[in-house]
């Protein structure tokens, strides 16, 4: 996973669909439920050639991606393309190397070797998956989706070689069970997650770096004991509405580095790859709980949405 200023973009391709609906401020006074939490290490690594489609530290655009099943030598394979909706089933996949073999090593990124990212095409179901790696090199996670339609899947990782970069695989998944369209939720810059207010300022621009900044409160007062979520205290996820266009954030800082605090705002940077549509997801913890806020926004141009009725809270995050 990559950190500071750093953005990685990935494209997902077209979704198996059938039979089913896609399931996918201020105030008064600090909420601190006690002293700030111990600061957990944040994890560094230098960006990547902008060439490798994944620096932005600088001002290159990063490019969307490809459809990507494969790169780099490695392919995901996933062992369950398909589930039944509304059922708790086991999701197992593989990543294999140009030769076919399992991947079995795998450095840490963010306290886990590999983040698995399962959203539907539709951008209202969202999961934050950490699986469980078996010696063979199978992974495997519990997954419940609660609506029918097409899903992709993304697995965010770096072999555990000399040089190696990190990599977002994609593939698709579909869940069974009666099909109802849904649309992209309208734009908004406020959303709401298990209790918490999250309020989004800036904007995200296309080929541009631009500062985005959430700011988490509760009952109308600024949450200041955020937590550290995998060594930071806030992951953003962007994925672009129509190819699922992976972009994958972390905060302008780190717990510890003297640059961020633990709440209420998280900064981040990211550059958008084009126009269009948005679907923003932050995970933040507060309290012992990761909750999901989720956004649409549009980058650049006059791009609008369907409309739908207001519903900004992620549908699960799946922690």
């Amino acid at each position: 996973m990559n950190t500071g200023l750093r953005i990685t973009t990935f494209a997902a391709a077209l979704a198996a669909t059938f039979g089913a609906a896609y399931g996918v401020g201020q105030g008064v006074g600090p909420v601190a439920a006690g002293s700030p939490p111990q600061h957990e290490g944040g994890h560094t690594r230098p960006a990547r050639e902008s060439q490798e489609g994944g620096a932005h530290a600088g001002h290159d655009t990063p490019p969307a991606g490809g459809l990507q099943i494969s790169d780099g030598g490695y392919t995901l394979d996933l062992q369950t393309p398909r589930v039944t909706a509304g059922e708790r089933t086991d999701l197992r996949f593989t990543v294999r190397d140009a030769a076919g073999r399992a991947l079995t090593a795998y450095q840490r990124e963010h306290d886990k070797e590999l983040h698995l990212i399962v959203a539907s095409r539709d951008l209202v179901t969202y999961r934050h998956l950490h699986p469980t790696r078996a010696a063979d090199g199978t992974w495997s996670t519990p997954v419940d989706l609660p609506r029918a339609g097409g899903y992709r899947v993304f697995a965010d990782f770096t072999p555990a070689k000399k040089d190696a970069r990190n990599l977002t695989l994609g593939t698709d998944l579909a869940a069974s069970g009666p099909y109802e369209a849904r649309r992209l939720p309208p734009a908004s810059t406020t959303a709401r997650a298990g209790g918490y207010d999250v309020k989004l300022a800036g904007a995200l621009r296309p080929g541009r770096a631009s500062e985005l900044t959430l700011k988490v409160s509760r009952d109308g007062r600024p949450v200041t004991d955020l937590q550290p979520y995998l060594g930071a205290y806030g992951h953003l996820v962007a994925l672009r509405s129509g190819d699922l266009a992976y972009l994958h954030v972390h905060p302008n800082g780190e717990p510890g580095d003297g640059r961020t605090s633990p709440g209420p705002d998280i900064s981040f940077t990211a550059t958008a790859p084009s126009s269009g549509s948005y679907r923003l997801f932050l995970d933040f913890k507060h309290e012992g709980t990761v909750r999901t806020a989720a956004f649409t926004v549009h980058a650049g141009g006059a791009v609008t949405g369907p409309d739908t009725p207001e519903g900004h809270e992620a549908d699960g995050h799946g922690h």
